[in-house]
């Protein structure tokens, strides 16, 4: 028996160990996309999300004043100004340690200090930022180059989300496909849990020719793949005058998720006790009765359980509502293909793509957490007796 139960505990360890791997394996990447979704470019292309909260450094290609900001003086043409303040500069907040005027030697010289370079040209460069860069002829129309190491201290913007939420138009406007989303999701979530339930509490507790054969069918629709039935169910909605709009994608997603939905409603509806229907039954209550004031309630662990899954499915989906739904003009274009949209227009802005990753999987994050107290419950219905 020791042996048993030390074997028990290893076991209990090995599980925890395992569970607590998986969550760090998936709080990783997530936690990194939040922490991105507020960083600037500079900061993402420089270091990762992980140093986020300390100072990064980075070399830069800048350049000084040209020929129009020159004066003379003593024979010489000298252009001051700031590297960090201007025009594509890091910001005041950084700090220069060190500079080139040569890709060859990026870090020849410290802050500080003058470079001399070509034929009689200086430039000085202090950590601020403030330069004077002279020279005996009269400077070109860009500038001198300058290669610049500066310490970035860590930076957060709120930008990003600015721009994916209310900067857009049209088919860049990540607001508006966030709420065709919810238009699509709470209904298609919605609309199959309704239908499901009534076919469940029929399937579970009421006798009638063909129940079992019903019950085979369903379970043999379970393993039917999405796309067979693409195509089929479209040309029936074009039939029909359905078209492609909201209506249509509602009953796709319906009818693709009562197969599970039956099957874990009925599951579970199985396993309540026979003697709180029968005794409701003796009292006189009808079905409708029964299934409202009775197993509606007790079976509230499946429903969460179902909706979380229908939820996240359709939330995330793409391909449904790619074939069902978006239209020519964007109007009705949902996040998935919005963040698609962005790969193909933004594909190296970083901090885009990431806060309308970021924007996507919040809501569901948000419902998982709220309601996986019940997904377990509603997962193990009718599997012990």
């Amino acid at each position: 028996m020791d042996n048993i139960a030390g074997t028990k505990s290893r076991l209990t360890w090995a599980v925890h160990i395992s569970v607590a791997l998986l969550v760090l394996l998936w709080l990783f990447p997530t936690v990194g996309l939040f922490v991105s979704s507020f960083r600037t470019a500079d900061q993402i292309s420089s270091s990762g999300w992980w140093a986020a909260l300390f100072p990064t450094e980075q070399t830069i290609q800048l350049r000084t004043g040209g020929g129009d900001a020159a004066v003379q003086e003593n024979g010489l043409y000298v252009v001051t100004g700031n590297l960090l303040t201007d025009e594509g500069g890091p910001g005041e907040a950084a700090v220069i340690s060190s500079f080139g005027v040569s890709s060859r030697d990026i870090g020849a010289f410290g802050a500080g200090e003058t470079a001399e370079f070509g034929e009689g040209e200086t430039l000085t460069l202090e950590a601020d930022g403030s330069y004077r860069y002279t020279s005996p002829e009269e400077p070109g129309r860009r500038g001198q180059r300058v290669f610049v190491t500066a310490e970035t201290p860590p930076d957060f913007t709120l930008g990003n989300y600015n721009t994916i939420l209310f900067s857009g138009t049209g088919q860049d406007n990540m607001a508006k496909a966030f709420f065709n989303t919810l238009t699509v999701t709470i209904p298609a979530t919605i609309i199959p849990i309704v239908v499901a339930a009534f076919a469940a509490y029929a399937l579970a507790w009421m006798d009638f020719p063909g129940r079992a054969l019903l019950i085979a069918l369903v379970v043999a629709l379970l393993v039917v793949p999405l796309q067979l039935a693409l195509i089929p169910l479209l040309r029936l909605h074009l039939g029909i005058g359905i078209g492609k709009g909201y209506l249509g994608v509602w009953l796709a997603h319906t009818g693709f998720g009562l197969p599970l939905a039956i099957y874990l409603l009925r599951n579970y509806m199985v396993g309540l006790p026979r003697d709180i229907i029968e005794n409701a039954k003796v009292d006189g209550a009808t079905d409708f009765q029964i299934f409202t004031k009775i197993i509606l309630p007790l079976s509230f662990p499946a429903l969460a359980s179902f909706a979380i899954f229908q939820f996240l499915w359709t939330w995330n989906d793409l391909l449904v509502a790619k074939v069902f739904l978006i239209d020519s003009t964007g109007s009705t274009t949902v996040m998935t293909n919005q963040i698609v949209e962005l790969l193909g227009t933004r594909g190296g802005n970083w901090e885009i793509l990431a806060t309308a990753a970021f924007v996507s999987i919040a809501v569901p994050l948000v419902v998982f957490f709220a309601m996986q107290r019940y997904l377990v419950r509603g997962l193990l219905a009718g599997s012990v007796k």
